[in-house]
């Protein structure tokens, strides 16, 4: 597959006919690793101005995915490999749902098309998270918003205990669903 970088976690697939392999996906992890984020993306649609946007994205375990909802778009995100929770918030930043995920043998859900515009994020479980996930164009950040409640990926400190806050609230919900 060719590909042009357009910023050091984005790629921009330049094929009439887009085609991945696993080669292309061990190669975008590959660029994830050493990234300070731990993070990659490969767009396969044109441009930014496109009305449909399909995204091929690699998470490590590491990488921190802030809570953030889309303003009148849906989306839509394929599990192809590795496992996830993909965490739902109310306006406070309480947790309202959590939905175990994986790749399709896994026999967890492995797809989800969300409509609404509801805050969520992704507690990666697996080392890596790799996944298509679609949804409309063309990208306008005012179209996100991140919930105020979570910090930026800038404050580390915040993060991590943003993170472990949002872990001990899944233990919590898990344990009275168990019962």
């Amino acid at each position: 597959m060719r590909a042009r970088k357009v910023s050091p976690e984005v790629f921009y697939a330049d094929e009439l006919v887009v085609r991945v392999d696993r080669d292309d996906v061990t190669s975008l992890v590959a660029e994830a690793d050493p990234m300070l984020r731990r993070r990659t993306r490969l767009c396969t649609h044109r441009s930014a101005d496109d009305r449909l946007h399909e995204m091929l994205v690699v998470h490590h375990r590491e990488a921190y995915v802030r809570a953030h909802r889309h303003l009148g778009k849906a989306e839509s995100m394929h599990i192809i490999k590795g496992e996830t929770d993909l965490v739902l918030f109310d306006d406070v930043g309480k947790v309202t749902e959590v939905i175990g995920m994986g790749e399709f043998v896994s026999g967890r859900p492995f797809y989800y098309r969300m409509s609404d515009s509801i805050y969520h994020s992704l507690m990666i479980r697996s080392e890596w998270l790799v996944f298509h996930e679609v949804t409309s164009g063309p990208l306008r950040r005012e179209e996100s918003e991140f919930a105020p409640w979570a910090p930026s990926d800038d404050d580390a400190l915040a993060v991590q205990a943003f993170l472990a806050a949002t872990a001990y609230q899944l233990r919590t919900l898990r344990s009275r669903t168990l019962r």
